[in-house]
Parts: C-alpha cells; structure tokens; sequence
C-alpha cells in the first residue's frame, strides 16, 4: 500500500487501497463484534451486553421487574452505542418463550406471539427482569472467571465473555449473518446435552455416534417432528452444515384434523392464510372449513375439517406439508467464533470440546479466585489473632504511640494488611467471644483451603466436580424434550386430479368437434342443443377428477382434465382450440374412465385392439399416435371394456353385416394397428363400398341397440347367437331396413 503526505499534511491513499482497507475492518467487526456468537457463552455482543445491564441493575429472577426502557437505555449508554430499537428486539428474542429454547429474560406484557412475533409492544410499556435460567450465565461473573475490557467510551469495564456454567450455545441456538459468512445453530434439550458433555469429560476421544446416544437431534421450543433421518443428523453434526425438516403436529378428533405444533418459527396466521388461498383457488376441495381455535391453554390449536369422513386423512396432511409451511426446512451452519478470537466452523464433537475447556479454564480461575481470597483471610486472621492474644498491649500501642501500625509491625512480626485490619478493628470487636469465632473461620477456611488446593492439583477432582455442575444445573434447568424425532415419508402434493372434487360427468362430443361436460350420467346427450349442421356423435361417462380424451380419425389421442371442458348448458368449445390435430383430421370419439380403464379401439378397415388408458394418456397438444390407421381411413367410435368376464364384441359395417365374437380373441396393446376384427374385402373397402361402421363390448347377458336413421332396435342376448362367429369372419346381415347403422349401445 502506498501512501505519502502532501503539502498541506494530509494522509493521501488510492481508492481502492482505501475501500478495500475499510470495507476489511467494516467486515471484521461485524463478524467479531455483532453477527457471531462466542462460543463460551453463545451469546452475540448485544446480547450479552443486555444480560449484563440486568444484572447490574439487580433484575435477578427473584427481584421487581422494571421497564424494559430502563435497561435498553443502561445498554446502548454503557455498553452498546448502537441503535435502541435494533438493542430492544435482541431483547424481545430472548424473552420469547417459543423463540428461545430456554428463555434468558422474563417479560411482562405483550413480548409478541408466534402469529407475530414482530408484534410487542413498544419498550416503554412492558417490563422484564431475568429468568433462574440466567443465573447458570451470571452466578461465576464476579469471581475472577473472565476477562474485562473498557467500554466503549472507557469510563467503565464489561466481561469479555459470561462464565457460562452450561453450553448456551447449542442450548438455545443462534443465527446471524455477517459479511461473508453466517451462522445458523439449532436449539438443543438441556438434560441431552449434559449428558453428552460429560460422556466427552469421561471420554475425550467419543465420535459423533457416541454423542448422539445423548443427542439425538436439535429440540426446538415450538415442538413438533423432526423428520430428517438419523443419518442425515449425524452428517449435520459430523460436518458442522447441512439442513434439517421440521413438520407440523396434528392428531384426528371428532374427524377433524387438530394441528397443535408448529415448526420452529412458523406463523399459525400465515398457514391459514396458505390454506385458505387454496381453497378460494378451489385447489383444496377436499377441505370443509378452516379456523383457528388458538388460545391461552392452547397456543396452537388449527382446525381443518375435511369434507367427508372418506378423506384419507394421512393423504391431506401430505398434501399440506407439501404446498404450506405446516412443514419447512431449516439450515444449519455451527460458525461461531472459537476461544481463540476466530470464527470457524465446529462439528458437534469440537464443538463440545472446546466449550469444555473453555469451562475447565473458568472453573480453574473460580476456584483460583477462590483460594486466594481464603488464604488472603487466613493471613488477617493470623494477625488478628496476635492481636487478640495480645489485646491490652496492641491497646495500649495504639493509645500512646504516634505510629501504631509500624509499631505493631514490628512488635508482632505483622505485614501491612495485618497491621491494618487490626486498626481497623470496631471497640464491639473486641470481645472475648471474638477470639473464637476466628479460630472457628480459620479452622473452616483451612479445611476449604485444602480442598481447593487437592481440587486444583487433581485434573480428575477438577472433572468430577466440572461434572456435578453441570448435573445439578441440568437437574434445576432441565426439561423434557418437546420436538419429537420420527422419520417421514416425503410429503407428496396432490395431483391435479386428486385436488378436484369427484362428481359424475358425461362427456359429449359433435360431429364437428365440440365437447362439453353435463354433470350427471343421466344426461340424454341426444336432447341437448347443437349448432346448425352439427349433432351428436359420441359421449362417454366418468368423474370430474378423471382425464377425458379424444381420438381423431388419424388414431392420434388427446387428452384434458374433464372439469376445464365447458357446462352442457351451452353448445361447448371446439376441440381444435385445444389441440393441434393433422391437417384433415376430425375427432370421432371420447374416452373418459379410471386409468386402468380398458378401451377397445378400431379403425374402419376393420382392425382394432385393447387399449389402458393409462397408455393412452398424453399432455402433447399434437397429441399421442396410438391406432395405425390406412391412407384414406379414419378410426372408428371407440367402446368402453366392461371389467366383467365372458363379454363379447360387436361390429357392424356400412353395408350392415353383423360378427359378435368373443372379447378373449382381441389382444391388449398399447398402440399399433391391431388384428382384425371382422372381415372387409380389401376391394370394397379401397372403393368405400364397406367400412367398419361401429364397434360396441357386449357384456354377458346384456342387449345390444342398433340405431339407425333414428329409429332403434334392440337385440337380445340369445338371438346374437345368430351372428356369433370367430374373429375375422364376415359376420351376418342385418334385416332388411337396418342394414344402414348410425352407432351401437348396450343395454
């Protein structure tokens, strides 16, 4: 970097050396001094700034509470020159209950709500004081456990760090985003993460899969289930980053569906309102009502009522998780900043290692403070016990001498401070009971003495006692588990036809192409209204969840969801403003069924086959080539296939020759030309003398109707023997007058 004065003395520096020199320091200081928590305590500057202010202030668990004001003010005056708004919603965080996992301060008033968590109340109307839990962060602060550094205008010291007697870090979680770099650290049960710290006091070498006999995944205050995989956790907490997937919990009552947790930092409003939209967009017709039942012996209570008791309650709820945010993913990245000043990335082991040590230095420094200060006291006690042995000559010196203190020095071998507790020796003092109660406290001091000094000289003694802190904090602090771990199937979406409802639907299809849906399977498609020139060709019934499709006289397919075709109260759209057909082609059919539907398909040269509909499904707009049909042909009505055995199929040609034979002699394909089905002389049919004119499935025992020139004829089952032949015969003639068939029914 170069940088030269010029005449006037004033410090020049190009741009970019200067840009990127204070964009450096800007980043730093937001990483150390504001985004990253410290991994002793897990707290970020501002919160622990907060913490400290209370404490200051007397606002201890067991104390009054005061207006929040009051310590926002203390905070940014002493502490913390920034903003009060920003220094007053780090406050509210650590009050709210469904927030932290174990809250910090104890709020009273409106602290917000998992609806609106940005809905408190201004500083000046609530009031706060600290939680028993912020003892475990507070009770070691003024024996000697961390540093102190001047405040920011250095008129008065703050701890470094808070002598954090549990691993607050993973215990309450954080997230913060610096420049460069984030961090995201999930909330941890108290009672599962102590046993994991002394299992790695007992045994520093444990893996990950031995900590997570303990830990076995985040606990989040708000409850809930945490679906992501066993596997998935311990690869979070081998490598520090990864995501975890949090879903709603719910239970069945009176069949409605109660959703009564929510995931971590979930709005039960903002679910509502997700649902709500899809049933305004009729995207949820499987849903009856929606409300919220939320109150105080409640906190969340969502109720979805389905529409009938035949909703698969298991399939709704999947649905849910899947387009709302009853289920959500969270990151996860432990990016805190180390014991050594720098922020790096910890898997769950170092994580817990490194606090560990950080807690052996604190406890080591406690219990050096510790002892200092009793062998501090036991060194007065000697000199006031010389004096007490010797009360009416240190009397007297004091009385007569112009010096008392160097006398005494020198009169009883005393130090300065010995010398000087003892002029500092109130008259009531002075008593014979005196002399007892500091043989008394130098016994007890002595036995306390000792036992810092073996606990000090003991890294085992300094474990043990490590450990039954922690225990007894996680016996005072602790408490069940409240997100519970089961592993899930992925949530699925409904497809569109499972989201429509399913009502019954007739599906009408002109001879000019226009289609339309008649509710109902009662419609007479011959009664309804068609334009001039136009009439009805072929109808087919189904559900409004199902696909209708239409074949054309080139074989090709098409398909489209039957509840966006037009009412049957109008005349219908013309099919070819939703699909692409070949030049020259018209649609001569409708299907419309369950995917596993059988339909049988033909062209009228007389060859045909058994087609699924599942096979036939297409979302092309030029749609599906399915039936081989020759140069010059069409494809014929197609006939829906009963699921009953011993059917038989019918065809009828233009010139009125009739073959029923049996359905078993058709193959089942999914596209081709087929085999044939009754006999065409190839002659007549390149002349359009014959063509096959209508095909129908005859089930066992039922009739068969030919229509013709208006009229009808019903053939009962027996008399069919009369045209029964095998597959590619001629087939007999019809009577005389119903030799020119329009279509073919079965009755």
């Amino acid at each position: 970097m170069q940088n030269h004065l010029n005449l006037e003395g004033v410090e020049q520096l190009p741009l970019k050396d200067f840009t990127e020199k204070a964009y450096l320091d800007y980043s730093m200081y937001v990483i150390l001094d504001r985004a990253l928590p410290q991994i002793g305590d897990g707290l970020k500057p501002v919160q622990r700034r907060i913490i400290y202010a209370m404490s200051e202030l007397g606002l201890s668990a067991s104390s009054k509470p005061k207006k929040s004001a009051r310590t926002v003010g203390d905070v940014i005056g002493k502490y913390h020159p920034h903003g009060d708004s920003a220094c007053y919603e780090a406050m509210v965080l650590m009050a709210q209950d469904f927030a932290y996992r174990y809250s910090v301060i104890d709020g009273q008033g409106n602290w917000g709500s998992t609806d609106d968590p940005k809905s408190f109340a201004a500083m000046r109307y609530t009031e706060s004081r600290l939680t028993p839990y912020a003892k475990s962060l507070l009770a070691e602060l003024g024996q000697g456990t961390v540093d102190w550094v001047p405040n920011f205008d250095g008129t008065m010291n703050e701890p470094v760090v808070l002598p954090a007697r549990l691993p607050n870090l993973l215990l309450n979680g954080t997230t913060g985003i610096a420049v460069g770099m984030s961090t995201d650290v999930p909330p941890h049960n108290l009672r599962e993460v102590a046993a994991a710290v002394i299992h790695l006091i007992d045994k520093p070498k444990a893996t990950v899969s031995d900590l997570m006999k303990h830990i076995i995944g985040p606990d989040f205050p708000t409850g809930g289930e945490l679906i992501t995989p066993q596997s998935e956790i311990a690869d979070i907490y081998k490598t520090g980053g990864g995501t975890l997937r949090l879903r709603a919990s719910y239970r069945v009552e009176d069949g409605d569906v109660i959703v009564y947790a929510l995931p971590y930092q979930v709005s039960g409003s903002k679910v509502l309102e997700q649902i709500a939209a899809q049933m305004r967009n009729k995207k949820l017709p499987l849903v009856e009502d929606l409300r919220d039942e939320s109150d105080h012996e409640d906190p969340i209570r969502l109720v979805i009522t389905p529409r009938s008791r035949k909703v698969d309650v298991e399939e709704l709820m999947s649905h849910l998780f899947s387009t709302t945010s009853l289920e959500r993913t969270l990151r996860v990245n432990m990016n805190v900043i180390a014991l050594d000043g720098r922020p790096r990335t910890f898997d769950l082991v170092s994580l817990l290692k490194e606090w560990v040590d950080f807690r052996t230095t604190t406890v080591t420094r406690r219990l050096q403070f510790r002892l200092q200060n009793v062998e501090d006291r036991l060194h007065i006690l000697d000199g006031l016990l010389a004096a007490f042995l010797n009360i009416d000559e240190v009397i007297a010196i004091i009385r007569h001498e112009d010096e008392p203190k160097l006398i005494l020095m020198k009169r009883f071998k005393l130090t300065d401070i010995q010398a000087e507790a003892i002029l500092n020796l109130r008259l009531r003092n002075l008593a014979k009971l005196e002399e007892m109660k500091i043989r008394g406290e130098q016994d007890e001091l002595s036995i306390e003495r000792d036992s810092l000094q073996k606990t000090l000289g003991s890294a085992a003694r300094l474990k043990t006692l490590i450990k039954k802190e922690i225990l007894a904090d996680a016996e005072e602090y602790g408490d069940d588990r409240r997100t519970q771990l089961v592993e899930r199937d992925a949530a699925q979406a409904f497809n569109e036809s499972q989201l429509i409802s399913s009502e019954p639907i007739t599906v009408v299809l002109s001879e000019r192409g226009w289609a339309r849906g008649a509710k109902g399977h009662e419609v007479d498609p011959l009664s309804l209204s068609y334009k001039s020139g136009d009439g009805f060709l072929a109808a087919s019934q189904g559900r409004s969840n199902q696909q209708a499709m239409f074949i054309d006289s080139s074989g090709r397919v098409y398909s489209v969801p039957a509840h966006t075709l037009p009412s049957a109260r109008g005349q219908g759209d013309p099919l070819s403003g939703r699909f692409n057909p070949p030049d020259g082609a018209a649609f001569c059919g409708v299907m419309i069924g369950d995917d596993t539907d059988k339909w049988l398909l033909a062209s009228d040269a007389g060859y045909g086959f058994i087609a699924t509909l599942s096979d036939l499904f297409t979302r092309n707009k030029a749609g599906k080539a399915v039936l081989r049909v020759p140069k010059g042909g069409r494809a014929v009505v197609p006939a829906p296939v009963p699921a009953t055995d011993g059917s038989f199929i019918a065809a009828v040609t233009s010139i009125g020759r009739l073959l029923v034979f049996e359905l078993d002699e058709l193959p089942e394909l999914a596209k081709g030309k087929g085999n044939k089905i009754i006999g065409i002389p190839t002659k007549k049919y390149t002349a359009h003398e014959e063509r096959l004119q209508a095909i129908a499935v005859v089930p066992h025992e039922k009739n068969l109707t030919i229509y013709s020139g208006g009229r009808r004829m019903t053939i009962k089952w027996v008399p069919l023997d009369d045209y029964y032949g095998e597959r590619g015969r001629r087939g007999g003639l019809l009577p005389k007058g119903w030799r020119k068939v329009d279509r073919l029914a079965i009755e």
